[in-house]
């Protein structure tokens, strides 16, 4: 994949580093991390899921921490889970995973439910009423004249 050379647009942006990185990140590879597959739906305007198939995982074994527009899942089992008889063969991975989401401004999450051996994340991006956009009245030459006037 080719590399963007981004130097241009940093002389004449302000604020938008973040979004730099995020696409020179994305030319890279992702180091062949496939596991634990994940699906991300958008169920409504401002809502979206992330649903990871953790098989074999309990809620005790993952934990979910969201820190600065970064969703981090960490599963790890137990080693103490090992039971009195011998395995002969592994065919469900419980291999320990970590995998990280990038966040956008004002998108929070809202809850996590593990059923069926699929972990479903629940976001919503709540955008704050100043960041909303606004209608600006526009008054006329006639009603300006008549605020000045009535300030003397």
């Amino acid at each position: 994949m080719r590399h963007v050379d981004f130097s241009p647009l940093y002389r004449s942006t302000v604020g938008f580093d973040r979004l730099f990185s995020m696409l020179d990140t994305l030319g890279q590879p992702d180091n062949g991390q496939t596991y634990p597959p994940y699906n991300i739906e958008r169920t409504g305007e401002d809502a979206y899921r992330i649903s990871m198939a953790v098989a074999g995982f309990g809620e005790e074994d993952i934990s979910i921490e969201a820190h600065r527009n970064v969703l981090t899942v960490k599963g790890e089992k137990s080693a103490e889970q090992k039971g009195e008889s011998e395995l002969l063969y592994r065919g469900i991975a419980s291999r320990s995973f970590e995998r990280r989401f990038q966040l956008a401004d004002h998108v929070e999450v809202t809850g996590a439910n593990l059923e069926n051996g699929l972990l479903h994340i629940d976001l919503t991006r709540n955008i704050p009423e100043e960041m909303k956009p606004r209608r600006i009245p526009i008054a006329s030459v006639k009603d300006a004249k008549e605020i000045e006037a009535k300030a003397h």
